[in-house]
């Protein structure tokens, strides 16, 4: 494989007199973020394409912030003039006050790191289809239930240059490949369905280590074993989560409480709480941009600070929250490395990257064989939860009743509910099986790429909001 390189999106020169003007009409910091990214996505539905696409965006956003003010414009044209124009208009909203949203040496440029992938805008698209109908052939060999069976495919190529007048002057160029396979079941008891996906922040050589093939087996299995599944429990039961299947849980019901936007607006249940025992001793939430290959990994973020390994809470006790520049320049702080945007088009805030719990030691056999009657759930689905309390509800997508520590009978998909710091506080052990899920996490109209992990653990208690009577 050849290493992967490209040119500076905007030239050094152009940028120093981008960032003079815009602190020339009076700011007090000025930023310039500049973006290219390619896309290319293919969908098998029914044995059809239904899609195949492919695009491409470049375009630059302006910060300029004054006081409490923050001016934003965006453009597509990354020409000198372009970026002037848009200067000046960040510029004129910053200079209007309220506190809304609205001559600069740079140093050496930190370059964009060279990656050995294979580019997957250089694979032909023939490889691509084949790798769709490969999965479709697997999902529909599992069984002859399976009646439906849609596999879809999508790379990107995202270059980013961020330049500031505080000094930042730093690129990225991130590659991301993603694959996933839906399946339904039709059967006695209805329609049932089930998923399965892979997403590396890796090119197309990911496929010499993930066969589309298990990807697709897995969730036609899903699909057909909710055939014989049972109305899931009703009531508060304890509940152990696989390895790799409730990192969603984390990051919704406490990784959004932990970012700093929130906590600044006193929107967040962790509010004042660092030093405090928020969870039980066993938990040590990460949230880490570095972890190569993850879903949510950067060199740098949309700001130009370099990814961090950052500590949220450490066995059970509230260390630190999660910052981008705006928040920590209030507090008089750094960043976390956590500022991150959708695209050119969009200020940066406070965004999770991979968020994991650590593992601990115990054997995932024994964290079921010590659970008289429960809930096993080997895959969690959506949710959502209200950071100024923590109350939350998640779906399950594959769980199984729990019967004298034995995994039992399929259950229908249910509820899980619960309050985010009160689940932490209930975790009562944790397993040595770490594994990490990709997802797209959405905020404020925002979405970006992020992982989920924890090792297979157990808590205590919590809610299922199943129909068995």
């Amino acid at each position: 494989m050849t290493p992967v390189t490209a040119p500076p999106l905007i030239d050094s020169d152009v940028l120093e007199r981008v960032l003079s003007a815009s602190l020339a009409k009076g700011g007090e910091m000025a930023e310039v973020f500049a973006e290219d990214r390619q896309i290319s996505s293919a969908i098998l539905d029914d044995r059809r394409i239904e899609e195949l696409s492919s695009g491409r965006e470049r375009g630059a956003g302006i910060r300029v912030v004054i006081g409490e003010t923050t001016g934003f414009a965006h453009t597509a044209d990354l020409t000198e003039s372009g970026l002037l124009a848009a200067a000046e208009a960040a510029a004129g909203v910053a200079r209007r006050g309220g506190g809304r949203t609205e001559s600069v040496g740079l140093p050496a440029r930190q370059s964009a790191p060279e990656h050995d992938f294979v580019l997957p805008s250089e694979v032909e698209k023939s490889a691509k289809l084949e790798l769709l109908s490969r999965a479709d052939d697997a999902a529909r060999s599992a069984g002859a239930a399976i009646t439906q069976v849609q596999v879809g495919y999508g790379d990107s190529r995202r270059r980013v240059l961020i330049a500031s007048s505080e000094g930042m002057h730093a690129e990225d160029d991130q590659i991301r490949t993603r694959f996933n396979v839906s399946c339904v079941a039709t059967g006695d008891t209805g329609m049932q369905t089930g998923f399965e996906s892979i997403a590396r922040t890796e090119g197309f050589e990911v496929f010499g280590r993930f066969a589309v093939e298990e990807i697709a087996r897995i969730a036609a299995t899903r699909a057909l074993g909710k055939l014989d599944a049972r109305p899931a429990p009703s009531g508060e039961l304890p509940v152990v989560l696989a390895g790799g299947s409730g990192g969603i849980l984390f990051h919704e019901a406490c990784g959004h409480g932990l970012e700093a936007d929130h906590i600044v607006k006193d929107a967040s249940v962790y509010v004042g709480q660092i030093g405090e025992q928020v969870a039980s001793a066993l938990v040590t939430l990460v949230d880490d941009g570095t972890v190569g290959g993850e879903w949510g990994n950067y060199t740098v973020d949309d700001e130009g600070k370099a990814a961090a390994r950052n500590v949220l809470i450490e066995n059970g006790v509230l260390t630190d929250y999660l910052w981008d520049w705006l928040r920590a320049r209030k507090e008089g702080r750094p960043s976390s490395g956590n500022g991150r945007r959708q695209s050119y088009q969009h200020l940066p805030m406070v965004r999770m990257t991979n968020t994991f719990l650590l593992a601990g030691k115990e054997n995932p056999d024994e964290l079921v064989a010590q659970t008289p009657k429960g809930v096993y759930v080997a895959k969690l689905g959506g949710g959502q939860v209200n950071t100024a309390t923590g109350d939350f509800v998640f779906g399950t997508s594959e769980a199984y009743l729990i019967e004298d520590g034995k995994i039992t009978s399929p259950l229908r998909d249910a509820n899980l509910i619960g309050n985010g710091p009160e689940v932490l506080r209930r975790i009562d052990a944790v397993a040595d099986d770490f594994a990490m899920m990709p997802g797209t996490c959405g905020k404020d109209g925002q979405s970006v790429p992020v992982g989920c992990g924890q090792a297979t653990l157990r808590i205590g208690g919590i809610t299922i909001g199943g129909t068995a009577a």
